[in-house]
Parts: C-alpha cells; sequence; structure tokens
C-alpha cells in the first residue's frame, strides 16, 4: 500500500485520478488539461498503473485509462479499521 500513497502524494496524479473518475480518456486527452510533456503525463500514467489504481485497455490505435476502484476501495476498509481502532483505543482508555 505504500505505492498507493506515494502515487497519491502527487498532486498531478490526484488531478489525474479526477479526470479518470469522470470518464476513461487516452493519454493525449489527460495532457490537454496539464502544462507539463506528455513524456511527464506517460511518466504518471505508469505510476499510476504500477501501484493498481488505474487499467489501461487498447481500443485500435489509442490506449484508454480508467480508474480501478478495486485499490481505493481497499484502502478505504484499512483507514475504516484504523479509525475503528483508534476509537476503541479511546474508549478503553476513558473507562
Amino acid at each position: 500500500m505504500g505505492d498507493v500513497f506515494k502515487a497519491l502524494s502527487d498532486l498531478t496524479r490526484r488531478k489525474i485520478l479526477e479526470l479518470l473518475q469522470k470518464e476513461p480518456l487516452n493519454a493525449g486527452e489527460i495532457a490537454n488539461y496539464f502544462q507539463i510533456t506528455k513524456p511527464s503525463i506517460s511518466h504518471h500514467l505508469v505510476i499510476l498503473k504500477n501501484c493498481g489504481l488505474i487499467i489501461d485497455e487498447r481500443k485500435g490505435q489509442n490506449i484508454i485509462y480508467s480508474i480501478d476502484m478495486t485499490v481505493l476501495q481497499d484502502m478505504m476498509k484499512w483507514f475504516m479499521n484504523f479509525m475503528d481502532r483508534g476509537e476503541s483505543d479511546n474508549e478503553e482508555k476513558s473507562i
């Protein structure tokens, strides 16, 4: 899960995820939202893909990127378990 946190620490990658939340896009469409080079966008996409936050699918000559909610759901479960443990620890201390 460390790779996911590292990927999410970057503003550009978080913005890419926000774009893909709305609709699947190819790399060129994603690049249109940024003032950085296309190779830089590709680098960010590789990082997001390697940690499982996005998936890609070839459609003709394009590669279409979309969010893979599985990792985000796993993170949410971890956060919820973490919060539950923290609350139960606080309840035990106050007794």
